[in-house]
């Protein structure tokens, strides 16, 4: 598809296909009908056997005859794209070159049917078994379809010979037949290569050792010391694990195993000593401290083995990026979600578009698709302005490789931005830039003004059109290309990378799942469009802080050694403008700097969504490729197999020969028509969007036109596209919950997967965090529904995944840990309501403590603040991150995860469902001017109503204790540190509920006081500031006293 063809709005079920040319001037469109040669624009043409003319066996750039001939003969003999010398086709005269080449055509002879296997272990069987096979027989025209459709081996390796056992024999249509290999031919040529290899290492070895000795040198001619280097620099990892120092890591571990003991000795005492006068205070706070402790276990385990990461950025260059090569980088897709321009405003979003389009990787690999599941306008216009600035912006960064790459913060630095800078005209190009932007930005505003107000007949495009998406719930499918190979140019004539506006159809009775549903389409379409074997995937406000980030991905994910069976690579979440002291905890520095670098070490970090690069295939639902295997040897009568001989299938002469019918073949057409039925099952009805899912690394038909692709685009887009397939249920983005992140890749963790956490030097990727209190609590809110969800659905981690056993232990601990926390929230309020409780009714939750009960509660106290404190020690968390996380953890507790346990138990039990609530991104004009903003929730209550009482029973127990004497004041200082213990973790809360001017919202003044009142009611029968007279007592004065 070419870009600025126009909006295309399309609906698959209404058979309707739509292009609007509202926002581009006309271009003249080539016939789409045929292949067309990409140097002269004529038509590719046939061979003379009839079948398309493929002029480089290699890459399949298509060039038509007459300009493969004059290539040839007045050119440079190379392919245009891939820079390969050209050889000679049937029917083309030879040239001066062609002398030591066969006399064959490449065509014919370029394929064998198991060309996935390495050359050196199977080459001999393939020869055998394709002159006895039939199947084996393939026509050119299938040849070549195989050509343009082929995958790439992995690496510069060989490709691993299991790899496609995984995918199915039918690739667009072109079917293929089993082969039943001759067993005992492939264990004596197994048994012979292995006799080879085993003499050419020996060889080898004396080969060196003679050298080593004589003094001699090792080198090929013509190899110094620097390209040996190189070469080595190349064969080397690109990643290694580092692992925590052992004096940091071992003390760590001690006092964890002393706590598991000291916390088993104290709930023994706890639960051998109960209060009888207090029984019911008692067995409260027995049973959530029970629940704590197995919080905190199901918590600390999985932060047991504790690693950190290191990529090498240059051995991954000389890898995949050498000179006078093509660039063997695999290609990444990227996308962009957003849903309401007016919570999302369109100029994050337009910022981490330019920071992705001007990302330091090869432009031919970037491919930027944007969802818009609002299918707003304002979205629609803002994007294109975008992709007109794009043309300035993307050359000047990577001219002068400035850091970030998002121009509204690389501007707002407060940085020596002369620092390094070389060039004399950076200052001039810079002023320029600046004031293009500011340009920049007063259009994108404007735009925004005006989309305040909507027109009563519903927006209109510039050429008089109406907007297909006035409608948000009712609209078609819309599709735009800015910038592609075909036009999209910067300033200086260099090519741009693609960007893609989408925005899936909508219809009213239609599920379409929210944020996954949006995700999943976008998959569809890239996997149509470009079809990159790696998926990027940003929030709208979250952009490239470090251009090299796909890179750092890439040194895992294309590592030969650990790259084939990582699922996703996962940075952490990093933001800006957050106030110094981070009063609400939104760094969460604690989860990402400490637990996902403990899961880091058992099988990765679990998906939290923005900030991850998945691999296409795990995403498809695939298992990660299993190592190869070697084939079972038929055993002697020799001494070492003691006479046992294991039974080999029978082969009659005829069957080794080919002669006899396979009886397995006979059925190849019906297991083949049910296989495609299978793939059309799991992945709907587009056949070229089904292709696409068995391509591992990736990449687009060369013969498929730009109209198909256009069709099928619109086609997987469609509302019905899901119905009757497994989309959300196996593959993709899973769907039955808001954090469908955190499903997904639990799903892939289930199957065998592992993912990778990766922490560069530069934060990869940095956002905008919600800062008042109001917007924090309903962000926390939703993620805790969404662990509530999957942990009353069938993937919950308490039951699912156990076959196979692919999952480790203490990773599935991590998972349960995040399903279950929300229900902390019920032990925890409990918990905060105790000591208010405890000093109005004189009674406390603990008996007469002994001196042995003393020592014990001690201990615990001192294990607790010790594996703080060794976490803080080599994890780099400061103690004061760590502190508001403590503080977030009791406000959060009493707030959202407890609104987020009941809603989910009303949407379980009365299928009453909630609704997704964008959090507000908008930045405020003063500097953390929304810190101090208020906004009504009734998230505020339960917290406020804690303080309340607890500042109420703080005043009635002194009080008591001032009435009654001194007597009181001991028992009073436990009930008073266990008060003052809930206030201080609130005290952040209570600073945001007074704002700046002390301003608190008037119902949350009521309610608070109100529920408080209730809860005062059990202190109404003690009344501490009045002396109490006791009545005579009538065994000593009788009943007539």
């Amino acid at each position: 598809m070419e870009a600025s063809a126009g909006l295309v709005a399309g609906s698959h079920n209404r058979n309707e296909l739509v292009v609007i040319h509202g926002h581009e001037e006309h271009k003249p469109s080539r016939n789409l009908d045929v292949q067309v040669c990409e140097i002269c624009g004529d038509g590719v043409g046939l061979t003379v056997d009839g079948n398309l003319f493929v002029a480089c066996n290699d890459c399949g750039f298509p060039v038509c005859r007459p300009c493969y001939e004059y290539e040839r003969r007045e050119g440079s003999q190379n392919c245009p794209q891939c820079k390969t010398r050209y050889k000679r086709l049937k029917g083309s005269p030879r040239i001066e070159g062609d002398d030591d080449e066969e006399d064959i055509d490449d065509i014919e002879h370029e394929f064998n049917i198991n060309h996935d296997q390495p050359e050196d272990d199977h080459d001999q069987i393939n020869g055998n078994n394709a002159a006895r096979s039939p199947y084996y027989k393939t026509n050119n025209k299938q040849l070549a379809e195989a050509r343009l459709r082929g995958t790439k081996s992995y690496g510069r390796g060989p490709d691993d010979p299991d790899r496609q056992s995984h995918f199915p024999p039918v690739i667009a249509g072109v079917r293929s037949h089993p082969v039943i290999p001759n067993i005992m031919a492939m264990h004596q040529d197994y048994l012979l290569l292995s006799l080879t290899r085993a003499l050419m290492c020996v060889l080898n070895f004396v080969q060196v050792m003679q050298q080593g000795n004589l003094g001699g040198s090792d080198q090929p001619d013509g190899l110094n010391d620097a390209d040996m280097a190189m070469i080595d620099g190349a064969r080397q990892p690109l990643s290694r694990k580092v692992p925590i120092a052992l004096g940091k890591i071992n003390p760590y571990r001690m006092i964890i195993v002393a706590r598991l003991f000291i916390l088993a000795l104290f709930l023994r005492y706890r639960l051998l000593n109960p209060v009888n006068d207090a029984f019911g205070l008692w067995l409260v706070s027995v049973m959530c401290e029970i629940w704590f402790a197995l919080s905190w276990i199901l918590d600390q385990f999985p932060k047991w083995y504790p690693i950190d990461r290191k990529t090498y950025l240059d051995r991954l260059s000389l890898r995949y990026e050498r000179e006078g090569e093509p660039n063997m980088l695999c290609p990444v897709d990227v996308f962009v979600s957003t849903v309401d321009p007016m919570k999302e405003p369109p100029l994050n979003t337009a910022n981490t578009v330019l920071s992705i389009l001007s990302m330091d990787y090869p432009v031919d690999k970037i491919s930027c698709y944007i969802s818009d599941d609002g299918a707003s306008m304002l979205t629609f216009e803002a994007l294109s302005e975008t992709a007109e600035f794009a043309r300035k912006w993307v050359p000047f960064c990577k001219k002068f490789s400035i850091e970030p790459r998002a121009p509204e913060f690389y501007f707002c630095e407060k940085i020596d931005y002369l620092k390094d800078k070389a060039q004399p005209t950076f200052v001039e190009e810079r002023r320029a830039m600046k004031r293009e932007y500011e340009e920049f930005k007063v259009r994108i505003n404007a735009l925004v003004a005006k989309s305040t107000k909507v027109p009563p007949e519903g927006w209109i495009m510039q050429d008089g059109t109406p907007w297909p998406g006035n409608n948000t719930q009712d609209h078609p499918g819309l599709i735009q290309v800015f910038l592609g190979h075909s036009g999209g140019l910067d300033t200086e004539g260099n090519e741009l990378p693609r960007l893609v506006y989408v925005s899936r159809e909508k219809r009213p009775g239609f599920q379409h799942h929210k944020k996954a549903g949006a995700m999943n389409a976008l998959v569809r379409v890239s996997g149509v469009l470009t079809n990159a074997p790696f998926l990027l995937n940003l929030d709208c406000d979250h952009y490239v802080n470090n251009s090299k980030a796909a890179r750092e991905a890439m040194c895992f994910l294309m590592d030969p050694q650990i790259g084939r069976k990582v699922c996703y690579v996962q940075f952490p979440q990093r933001f800006d403008g957050i106030d110094r002291n981070d009063r609400y905890a939104n760094r969460n520095r604690v989860f990402f700097d400490i637990n996902m670098k403990g899961l880091d070490g058992i099988q990765g970090p679990v998906c939290v969504g923005t900030g991850c690069v998945f691999r296409r295939q795990a995403l498809y639902g695939y298992d990660p490729p299993k190592g190869p295997k070697r084939p079972k040897m038929a055993s002697c009568d020799c001494f070492p197999c003691f006479g046992r001989r294991k039974n080999l299938p029978k082969y009659s002469k005829h069957d080794a020969n080919g002669d006899a019918p396979n009886l397995q073949g006979m059925h190849g057409d019906k297991k083949l028509l049910m296989s495609q039925m299978n793939f059309e099952k799991k992945f709907g009805e587009s056949a070229i969007f089904v292709t696409s899912t068995m391509m591992e690394q990736g990449g687009v038909p060369s013969s498929s036109s730009p109209a198909a692709l256009l069709k099928e685009a619109i086609l997987v887009i469609s509302c019905g596209y899901e119905d009757n397939t497994e989309w959300g249920l196996e593959l993709g983005w899973i769907y039955g919950s808001v954090t469908e992140d955190i499903l997904t890749g639990f799903k892939m963790h289930c199957r065998g997967w592992r993912s990778i956490y990766c922490m560069p030097d530069r934060p990869a990727f940095k956002g905008t965090a919600p800062i008042n209190l109001s917007d924090r609590l309903n962000q926390v809110l939703r993620w805790a529904l969404g662990s509530i969800e999957i942990f009353f659905s069938r993937h919950s981690p308490l039951w699912y995944g156990y076959k196979g056993g692919k999952l480790k232990w203490l990773e599935r601990f991590a998972y349960v840990n995040t399903t279950v926390y929300p229900f902390t929230s019920l032990p925890l309020l409990a918990y905060c309501i105790l000591p208010a409780v405890c000093l109005l009714t004189d009674k406390f939750i603990m008996p007469e403590i002994s001196t042995f009960a003393s020592l014990n509660v001690i201990a615990l106290f001192l294990s607790i603040f010790g594996t703080g404190i060794l976490e803080l020690r080599w994890s780099g968390v400061s103690i004061e991150e760590w502190w508001r996380n403590e503080q977030f953890w009791v406000i959060g507790g009493v707030s959202a995860y407890l609104f987020a346990v009941v809603q989910g138990l009303l949407k379980v039990l009365a299928g009453i469902d909630t609704n997704f609530t964008v959090t507000a991104k908008s930045p405020d004009d003063e500097d953390f001017g929304e810190l101090y903003a208020l906004k009504w929730t009734t998230l505020l209550i339960p917290p406020t109503t804690i303080l309340v009482i607890n500042l109420i029973g703080v005043v009635a127990g002194i009080s008591d204790a001032i009435n009654n004497g001194n007597q009181s004041m001991g028992p009073l200082l436990g009930k008073l540190f266990f008060a003052f213990w809930v206030i201080v973790h609130l005290y952040p809360f209570l600073k945001g509920l007074m704002g700046r001017q002390n301003r608190t919202p008037t119902i949350v003044i009521i309610w608070s006081i109100l529920l408080a009142s209730i809860f005062s009611l059990l202190w109404i029968r003690i009344d501490p500031f009045v002396l109490q007279t006791k009545g005579p007592d009538t065994k000593q004065c009788g009943i007539n006293c």
